[in-house]
């Protein structure tokens, strides 16, 4: 009889250990269909997709910075660039993204990566109870509190936008 664990993914089981070790629930769900973007959580999840918070990875200085802003915001780089004070935040490639954290775009979560990124937490995702950021993959999701998500992530709360 196959283990429970042989059917998830190893980046999703990556974020459920991380989450359990971070000293937080659990509560990765998986779902049937994609979920890829804050639009297609929030309709699957029914929340408003402010609540979503996307894990977008830049690069800056040459290594990852990882934005975890709301799912209806547009991070602004600039601005984000002059408050960290440097001069330029990049998107990051697909194979960028792969390497620093063990999952594809389109399913990066805020963490279960295999080194610590740097994190900025979009401040206006405190206007939520209940937070879903992805678990790793296209077809999973947790919840979480922007209280929790900032202790576990150890990440410095701006604004993005």
């Amino acid at each position: 009889m196959p283990k429970a664990t042989e059917n998830i993914p190893a980046p999703v089981l990556n974020v459920k250990s991380a989450l359990t070790t971070a000293g937080v629930e659990d509560t990765v769900r998986i779902f049937e269909t994609h979920v890829p973007t804050a639009a297609a959580a929030a309709t699957v999840l029914g929340c408003d997709v402010a609540a979503i918070t996307n894990s977008l990875i830049f690069e800056l200085d040459g290594g990852p910075l990882l934005i975890l802003a709301s799912g209806a915001a547009k991070v602004d780089t600039a601005l984000v660039a002059t408050q960290l004070g440097t001069a330029k935040i990049r998107r990051a490639t697909p194979d960028f993204v792969l390497q620093h954290t063990g999952q594809e775009v389109g399913g990066v979560a805020p963490v279960g990566h295999p080194a610590p990124i740097r994190t900025i937490l979009d401040a206006s995702l405190q206007d939520h109870p209940v937070l879903w950021a992805g678990a790793g993959d296209h077809h999973s999701m947790f919840s979480i509190t922007y209280q929790e998500l900032a202790r576990i992530t150890g990440a410095e709360e701006l604004r993005v936008r």
